[in-house]
């Protein structure tokens, strides 16, 4: 029997520091390069998709994460010009830390106003909805 075609399976994670700043990455490569994005990717093969979101964190910031919880899924298939790729959203919040821009991060930063900027992919929407659960707004 031969596999099923599914779509890709992704983490981003959604983390912000004491003054409610959004830790963001300058994306290095396409699509959306240059854009600031949510730290996350791939899930690779025999990894758990919590050791990918930690993983994925610390590759493209550095920044290492205390608690994250579940935040949702995140499956239009429109959501990424490369295919339909599912992305499991983690979102938490940590002391702070100085972020530096690693693995396929141009840069990273913690930004106070990221409604200023036209995110990647559906990042704004995952935003709102951890703004949401973390702070009730």
């Amino acid at each position: 029997m031969s596999a099923p075609q599914t779509p890709l399976l992704a983490v981003d994670c959604a983390l912000f520091d004491p003054d409610r700043r959004v830790l963001l990455v300058t994306r290095a490569n396409p699509p959306f390069k240059g854009h600031l994005a949510l730290p996350g990717g791939f899930v690779e093969v025999g990894e758990r998709i919590e050791d990918a979101c930690r993983r994925e964190l610390e590759e493209e910031t550095g920044i290492v994460a205390g608690d994250l919880m579940l935040l949702g899924l995140w499956s239009d298939p429109a959501r990424d010009p490369r295919g339909h790729v599912c992305s499991a959203v983690f979102a938490g919040t940590v002391p702070g830390g100085e972020p530096r821009g690693g693995d396929d991060a141009a840069d990273a930063a913690w930004i106070g106003d990221w409604r200023a900027h036209n995110l990647a992919f559906d990042h704004a929407d995952i935003l709102e909805a951890a703004e949401a659960l973390l702070f009730g707004d």
